[in-house]
């Protein structure tokens, strides 16, 4: 072959491949479009009954009738879940797992107020804003996360609530810091996930259905709370939560992304604050472990709940009905 003839050759084999790579790509976008433009398929899965919003990481959950379901999570007002933390004064998070009495430990707000309350103690008042307070650099599952402190007197207070003689400071998450990417945490979650001071995912959903049926296992029965769901379901089958991979309620779509692995705070109990380190842990280890293929992910975790990513933001109510969506 002349050279001029086998470069018109390899040009012609270039131009081949590139129609032909351009066709796959084509192929599979109109498969997707084509799937995409499938009508959709609602089935009606339960309802709705009860939202509860965790200002305080490991505080007492707070009920409430309708929530915005943000990208971060569940905000009722100026009631953010897990927007602020307990810290050790060289700013390490503080849960329940080492100290369980905050469980007791209250945070609400009022207008431009952050309430405080627990056994014994007066309330506490101080404002949502404190511009002039320093801003803590946390560490959150060892990641770094910033907190603006909340000042002498919410330390002082929740010294004397916890009775556990350390110190321990309160911070607060503001919309202007850089909250933590989930995929960082968990790979299963999308690179643009993120969250504040959540353990995992910005929204976790649990039947009461599946929790009546752990009840029935133990000696003394257990609540949602203990679980520290943001969306509770009744009117379901137990654990049919598993099988929801993306829900819809109101004008709110969820993807599930994965189930919740299960540790030791499950054994604090919400009303006490007493750890037991034993049940319902153990119980749940007995018939909720994962599937052989997916001990990579949960280990020996029993899965109780599901984590949830929020596709499409919204506003939730107590009474909505959730569907499952199919195409």
């Amino acid at each position: 072959m002349e050279p001029r003839e086998a470069v018109n050759a390899l040009a012609q084999n270039k131009v081949a491949l590139l129609v032909g790579g351009a066709a796959v790509v084509v192929a599979a976008l109109g498969l997707r479009y084509k799937y995409s433009q499938k009508p959709e398929k609602r089935m009606r899965v339960g309802v709705v009954s009860q939202l509860l919003v965790h200002p305080l990481k490991s505080g007492k959950a707070v009920s409430v009738p309708l929530a915005e379901c943000l990208k971060l999570g569940l905000k009722c007002g100026q009631m953010r879940d897990r927007h602020w933390l307990v810290v050790t004064e060289d700013g390490h998070m503080v849960t329940g797992r080492q100290q369980p009495r905050l469980v007791l430990v209250s945070l609400t707000c009022e207008g431009d107020q952050v309430c405080l309350n627990g056994p014994n103690m007066a309330e506490l008042r101080f404002p949502v804003k404190q511009p002039d307070n320093p801003i803590v650099d946390c560490r959150v599952f060892g990641a770094f996360i910033q907190g603006r402190d909340c000042g002498d007197e919410a330390s002082r207070w929740l010294v004397g609530c916890l009775e556990a003689g350390k110190t321990f400071r309160l911070v607060h998450f503001e919309a202007h810091m850089q909250a933590r990417r989930a995929v960082e945490i968990e790979p299963l979650f999308s690179q643009d996930e993120e969250v504040v001071y959540s353990d995992t995912g910005p929204v976790m959903l649990l039947s009461e259905p599946s929790v009546k049926d752990l009840s029935k296992k133990l000696d003394k029965d257990v609540t949602v709370e203990r679980f520290r769901p943001n969306i509770v379901i009744s009117d379901c089958e137990a654990f049919a939560e598993d099988s929801w991979e993306e829900i819809q309620i109101g004008s709110v779509r969820l993807q599930r992304v994965m189930s919740c692995g299960r540790c030791i705070f499950t054994t604090v109990d919400p009303q006490t604050g007493i750890i037991t380190r034993k049940e319902p842990l153990e119980t749940l280890k007995s018939y909720r472990l994962c599937n052989p293929d997916e001990k990579h992910i949960y280990k020996s975790a029993p899965l109780f709940g599901q984590l949830l990513s929020v596709d499409k933001t919204g506003v939730l109510q107590v009474g909505d009905e959730v569907y499952k969506i199919s195409r």
